[in-house]
């Protein structure tokens, strides 16, 4: 754990070398608070979410760090997930142009925590230009569990993105990802579909104008996982208010 929280705070202090690879950076913290968890030591929990994203020279990367306190109970967990993509376009320095696909990448990402849920993943990222979208992105991966209990051996699909939608001198942000294993490898381990929408209100631009777009947010996450951790017929659906700060 601590290499991982050194690798990230090694990301985020990058932009500051006058020769680093990095072209744009983002960090911030998002505070959620939810019920109906199901699943879980409480059905109430409280998120503490560390999030990093930016670009570099050969592709782009995400990383997020879940602290989680299950309310009334003494218990708290912890999960991440790092996911590096190496862009063919920026390696090859060729720009693609096939419809609407832009770019194509080696898309890997590791998952870690309390349990077991050690896993790596890898297979292929397109990006899409979509109207409408600021970004669309799909990821198609190969699951490859590290620990024994494990069961999640399989493929899945993910998509993220982000559309904007004006609302007066702001707008609303609507971002996310959908995790959608399709095929599972394993008996014990049911396909499962977690759809993770956040709508967010661009409080930071309302109150203090255009230099304080896209800094502080408030809205709420929704939470819908069919067959959730593989379980069948463990089907839940909940939402989460937060506050969102970036750095």
């Amino acid at each position: 754990m601590r290499k991982t929280t050194l690798a990230l705070a090694l990301l985020a202090s990058m932009p500051a070398f006058a020769q680093s690879p990095i072209q744009w950076w983002d960090a911030s913290a998002t505070l959620l608070h939810g019920e109906e968890y199901d699943l879980a030591p409480s059905h109430r929990q409280t998120t503490v979410t560390l999030e990093t994203a930016g670009g570099w020279t050969y592709g782009d990367w995400f990383a997020f760090y879940d602290m989680i306190d299950f309310n009334g109970t003494s218990e708290s967990a912890t999960y991440g997930e790092i996911s590096p993509r190496f862009s063919f376009g920026k390696i090859f320095g060729k720009e693609l142009a096939a419809g609407p696909v832009t770019d194509l990448s080696l898309a890997l990402t590791q998952e870690f925590g309390r349990g077991p849920v050690e896993a790596l993943l890898y297979g292929v990222g397109v990006d899409l230009k979509v109207p409408g979208f600021t970004y669309l992105q799909l990821n198609t991966y190969k699951r490859d569990p590290q620990s024994g209990n494990n069961l999640s051996e399989g493929w899945q699909l993910t998509p993220v993105y982000r559309f904007d939608i004006p609302v007066g001198n702001a707008a609303l942000v609507v971002d996310g990802f959908i995790d959608w294993v399709f095929s599972s490898d394993n008996a014990a381990y049911e396909e499962n579909l977690h759809i993770n929408p956040q709508i967010k209100y661009d409080l930071g631009r309302s109150l203090f104008g255009e230099s304080k777009a896209n800094s502080l947010f408030i809205g709420i996450e929704y939470d819908y996982w069919q067959n959730k951790y593989g379980v069948k017929d463990i089907d839940q659906s909940t939402y989460s208010f937060i506050v969102k700060y970036h750095l």
